[in-house]
């Protein structure tokens, strides 16, 4: 039902005082002296903050940003160095995505990003949320931004029983109503803040909420138990093998995946495939195969892997698909987390062994 008890303009006067720093961010006193956001700068955000922490994504966006300061670019950049440089951050057809929505913007709209949602949607990548969170902020249009911390907030101001996912679309029409038409970037994102340090997932911070007074669920002693949730299913565990070779000469072997997939684009050591049984496979060159003891275990969204490591060292020939990087060439950075994982425990396991 709609709450009539609380309203933008308190959110926004507790924004004015509260509002977090961001690298990406224009101050709600700037944005009023007439301070404009960067829309690259606002895209490349909510690019990265897909489903990852502010707190992961703030160097990210530092070393992006000094790399390639502008879209046009990052839209010239070498697409093993985007990846390299996006390594660790995780969820990489977002890294993908990246490049060919600069390129689009950089080529074909002569580096202007579009103001309205319809329009940012037909970019690479940009998807609902993403659309409506660069309209908001960058060019202060009055769209419905709906991220996991907006969810929380009005499922507790208006005391939404009903479980997520089922109730997206209703917490999205509840936000819509409260987003105001005059300073709606900075309302969009004082809403999240809200969600971010005050009315967070266990704890909420009620005596200090701008919106206590009028909160539904504070009045019936429970925003704690709000959202509700429909339980996920239990996540399976997969299993793989990798192949760590190294020439004499200390160089490694690594391998480019395929651009589509899990890892897409990202370098990688060679191996088998993920599977809940472990498949058929065979080393990618002739060597005297080492396993460590050591089982390398990471975790993605819908999965749990865990990799058997095969180490072999002073390898001799060049007879395979795959290249050899010398150690001026090979940075473990440049790895996502799963490899750099791999890396790390045939370093220490042999590290041990000398």
């Amino acid at each position: 039902m709609q709450n009539n008890l609380v309203n933008s303009t308190d959110l926004l006067s507790w924004y004015d005082v509260n509002a977090r720093v961001m690298p990406w961010r224009v101050a709600p006193s700037d944005r009023r002296a007439g301070v404009l956001p960067d829309p690259y700068f606002v895209w490349l955000s909510e690019v990265m903050l897909q489903q990852t922490t502010v707190a992961a994504v703030k160097d990210y966006f530092v070393k992006f940003t000094t790399l390639w300061p502008t879209v046009q670019d990052l839209a010239a950049a070498p697409d093993g160095d985007v990846m390299a440089a996006w390594a660790g951050l995780g969820y990489y057809a977002r890294a993908r995505n990246l490049l060919k929505c600069a390129r689009v913007v950089a080529g074909e709209l002569n580096g202007v990003f579009p103001k309205t949602e319809l329009e940012l949607m037909k970019l690479p990548g940009i998807g609902p949320y993403t659309a409506a969170a660069v309209s908001s902020i960058a060019f202060d249009v009055q769209a419905t931004v709906l991220d996991g911390n907006v969810e929380r907030v009005m499922s507790r101001v208006h005391a939404v029983l009903d479980p997520l996912p089922a109730s997206k679309e209703h917490l999205r029409a509840l936000a819509a109503k409260l987003t105001p038409a005059d300073r709606a970037g900075d309302y969009a994102q004082a809403v999240m803040d809200l969600g971010a340090t005050v009315c967070t997932p266990r704890s909420p911070s009620c005596e200090i909420c701008p919106w206590m007074a009028g909160c539904v669920a504070h009045k019936q002693g429970i925003a704690a138990e709000l959202p509700r949730k429909t339980p996920k299913k239990k996540v399976p565990t997969r299993v793989g093998v990798v192949y760590l070779a190294r020439r004499v000469d200390g160089a490694v072997l690594l391998e480019r995946r395929p651009d589509k997939g899990l890892l897409g684009g990202m370098l990688g050591w060679p191996g088998s495939e993920w599977a809940v049984d472990q498949l058929p496979h065979n080393p990618p060159i002739a060597a005297n195969w080492t396993t460590l003891n050591t089982v390398v275990r990471h975790t993605f969204t819908h999965f749990h892997l865990e990799l058997t490591v095969l180490v072999a060292n002073d390898v001799t020939g060049t007879d395979h698909i795959y290249d050899f990087y010398d150690m001026e060439q090979f940075n473990p950075t440049d790895l996502p987390t799963v490899m750099r994982k791999v890396w790390e425990a045939t370093n220490l396991k042999l590290t041990k062994d000398n």
